[in-house]
């Protein structure tokens, strides 16, 4: 296995984005069943896609972990519509890295706080990664928890923001 073989960053390519909105389609609409043909929504429109890319999976298969991240209100970031390719849900580290790389980069572009709804099978993952549970809701008719990351553990980094988000949901 190649050292970097996985790679976390903000899908901006065509391919990526394809791969970005097929893999999400294929989790929550058609294993999880939490939407009918399609998860898109307006939030789409001003998130940022984030990928895990497999440098070994051949093209147009390299996408195989998704999440994105948006600013709900000045330094009130969320993250959601988190995603692992099954293939890839025992390998460890995607979901890992997915969620600090979603949380890396938000603190790097001015966040205070960062929040998700995270299903409740998740939750215990979560807060072995410095999350805490804040309340249980219900979306999509399955129970949840709005959860809070622990910034102190996802320290900010140095990567520029890009200047539009919500990368051209059209493309899938």
């Amino acid at each position: 296995m190649a050292l970097h073989r996985y790679r976390f960053e903000l899908a901006q390519s065509a391919e990526d984005l394809e791969g970005y909105f097929a893999l999400r389609q294929a989790i929550f609409c058609a294993e999880q069943g939490l939407f009918d043909d399609d998860d898109g929504d307006p939030l789409d429109g001003v998130a940022y896609p984030i990928v895990a890319l497999d440098s070994e999976a051949p093209p147009g298969e390299q996408v195989v972990g998704v999440v994105r991240i948006y600013e709900k209100t000045p330094r009130l970031w969320y993250g959601g519509r988190l995603g692992v390719h099954p293939d890839y849900r025992r390998v460890g580290r995607i979901g890992k890295g997915l969620i600090y790389k979603a949380v890396t980069t938000a603190n790097t572009w001015g966040c205070d706080r960062f929040l998700a709804t995270v299903q409740e099978q998740n939750v215990r993952f979560f807060q072995r990664l410095h999350w805490e549970s804040l309340e249980e809701v219900r979306l999509c008719d399955r129970p949840h928890h709005l959860m809070e990351a622990d910034l102190v553990h996802y320290p900010p980094g140095d990567e520029g923001r890009p200047v539009v988000a919500g990368l051209l949901r059209q493309v899938s």
